[in-house]
């Protein structure tokens, strides 16, 4: 049973920055592919940034390079650094795992990221 715990999502001005956390518990990354998501307010969650088990890496167009997704090995844990946040990019951000070998998802709590004008 893999399971998520994010953090790091909160109130910040436009313009701002934050960076997400995700632990990883009962897998390692080798096993994995790790996603973040977001699901804005009467919107349907899209997928933000993605790495795989070998460090590749991929991105929302939308983005524009202002986003880095990252993990740590030692510490189990997948990181999103959101640079020049816009109000548009508030949401509840969710961390996903994908097991390589099973297909099946485990998903993250969420955490809300809140970016005012």
């Amino acid at each position: 049973q893999v399971k998520l715990v994010e953090s790091g999502g909160g109130l910040v001005q436009a313009g701002g920055s934050l960076r997400l956390s995700c632990v990883v518990y009962g897998s390692i990354f080798s096993e994995l592919v790790m996603e973040w998501y977001r699901q804005a307010p009467g919107k349907q969650r899209e997928s933000v940034a993605r790495i795989s088990s070998g460090g590749d890496t991929h991105y929302a167009r939308s983005l524009d390079g202002r986003f880095a997704i990252s993990s740590d090995s030692a510490r189990n844990t997948v990181y999103l650094q959101m640079n020049n946040l816009k109000p548009e990019d508030t949401a509840v951000y969710y961390c996903a795992a994908r097991v390589i070998q099973t297909g099946q998802t485990y998903w993250g709590q969420g955490t809300q990221v809140t970016v005012s004008v």
